[in-house]
């Protein structure tokens, strides 16, 4: 493996992942407390430092071990959960669509941001790869972050969201699935599953909506 690169790869990946992380996370909390649930808000989540998100093993470590171990083939990891108590919430079944929906919602508003961005570098003039390349690493860090946190199942932001838009008797099957969630979604991922029928899918739906909402500003670059 080359060093060189791999220390490049990071550099260039690194703001994008950490801001997708942090203004996810932080979007989380903020919704929650907009919605009557101070938790995170009291355990100083609702915040832009990313260290406050950050988990050692699933932000730092497990990525890099499976980046050496795949080659780059396949890379996964998370952030630190941010606290929600539902019960708290005015109202905690139609609220939980609004808290759960605030993280993929971020996601795909920066995917929008880093794009201006690259129009941006394009109107300048600037042909600087690392900075074309940050961008459109964040357009694709935070679609596959969009996208992956809306797979239907918990404790993904996806699942969260089902369980609130469900009658009572469905979101209750549907719910007692979390404990086991996490274990279910990453064989998922290592079987291919989620990435073939899902995450394709939707990040392709993902570059589709951002080229529509972006092309008035590519435009007067024409």
């Amino acid at each position: 493996m080359d060093i060189s690169n791999l220390i490049q790869t990071v550099l260039i990946y690194a703001l994008p992942v950490l801001f997708s992380i942090t203004v996810h996370e932080a979007a989380h909390g903020y919704t929650a407390r907009h919605f009557g649930d101070r938790t995170a808000a009291m355990l100083g989540r609702v915040t832009l430092n990313p260290l406050r998100h950050i988990d050692p093993v699933g932000t730092i470590l497990m990525p890099l071990l499976l980046y050496f171990a795949t080659s780059g083939a396949f890379l996964f990891g998370y952030a630190k959960p941010v606290p929600v108590n539902f019960h708290l919430l005015r109202n905690p079944k139609r609220d939980m669509v609004w808290v759960a929906l605030a993280g993929p919602a971020s996601n795909f508003v920066q995917a929008l941001a880093w794009a201006l961005l690259l129009v941006l570098l394009a109107a300048l003039g600037t042909h600087e790869r690392f900075f074309i390349e940050m961008a459109r690493a964040g357009i694709a860090v935070n679609l596959v972050m969009w996208a992956f946190n809306l797979f239907p199942l918990p404790p993904l932001d996806g699942g969260r969201i089902l369980v609130g838009l469900l009658p009572w008797k469905q979101a209750q099957l549907v719910a007692r699935i979390e404990p086991y969630g996490f274990f279910i979604v990453l064989a998922l991922v290592v079987g291919g599953i989620v990435g073939q029928l899902w995450l394709r899918p939707l990040m392709s739906l993902g570059y589709i909506v951002i080229d529509l909402l972006i092309s008035p500003f590519t435009a007067l670059l024409r």
